[in-house]
């Protein structure tokens, strides 16, 4: 994890003993909210592995294989494949000259945003289109520059808001509704079912506003994984077919 890539934050020290204390309590969180939990085998020389939202984007019973935007973390897929593949979804891939992270993939409804920038490029957005459109999806491409991917800009709330720390958003208008949170780490959020939401113990103002909009934060220190430009959407990906 030390090794791991970045692209907006200068390099400080990751505690690796620290890391995976943090993991195993993400991974407890999703189990305790009733999610069954599989674990993809970890690839030791892919430091980002770790990160396995990045490498596919499911809809219906579909997952489309991502081909990242960064050379170095194209060996993590294939693990990530077989695993899905083991619970039933068909597999679909992406091919050169197409990029995209998963990371850069924001779900609402039959509403697909994909953000165009970095890691992802347009025959990547394309591309996943034309898997996604005959399930019924509509894939829109949303700008970012200001941030790693998407969804370290903006998520949503169950209620269909896109929320977002405004400063690192680059398109606000993109999204029909906009909610601006206080914190950077505030608009990364996990729906976990029943109103509750996956968060991360770096933003209490933005767990308070939730709690007022009759949300129950669930949170999770991830320190670790922030200082590698994580968050609490990156560490897992979420079946719900």
């Amino acid at each position: 994890m030390a090794e791991g890539l970045l692209t907006h934050l200068e390099r400080v020290p990751v505690d690796p003993d620290l890391a995976v204390r943090q993991w195993q309590q993400y991974v407890d969180a999703l189990a305790e909210a009733g999610w069954d939990c599989v674990e993809v085998p970890p690839i030791d020389e892919c430091p980002d592995g770790v990160f396995v939202e990045d490498t596919m984007v499911v809809y219906g019973d579909l997952a489309v294989i991502a081909r990242s935007g960064a050379d170095e973390r194209r060996p993590e897929a294939a693990e990530a494949e077989q695993a899905v593949a083991a619970q039933g979804y068909r597999i679909a891939h992406l091919t050169a000259p197409g990029t995209l992270d998963g990371g850069d993939i924001l779900k609402i409804g039959t509403t697909v945003y994909a953000g165009l920038g970095g890691r992802t490029n347009q025959s990547g957005i394309d591309q996943l289109r034309e898997h996604l459109t005959p399930l019924g999806a509509e894939v829109i491409a949303v700008p970012v520059r200001k941030v790693l991917h998407l969804k370290s800009a903006v998520t949503a709330l169950p209620d269909g808001t896109v929320i977002g720390y405004e400063p690192l958003t680059d398109d606000p208008a993109a999204f029909p509704k906009f909610l601006g949170v206080p914190e950077e780490s505030g608009a990364h959020v996990v729906l976990l079912g029943a109103d509750r939401l996956l968060m991360a113990a770096s933003a209490p103002k933005s767990a308070e506003l939730f709690r007022e909009r009759g949300y129950q934060p669930v949170i999770v220190d991830i320190s670790e994984f922030e200082k590698l430009e994580g968050c609490v959407t990156c560490l897992s990906v979420r079946l719900r077919q």
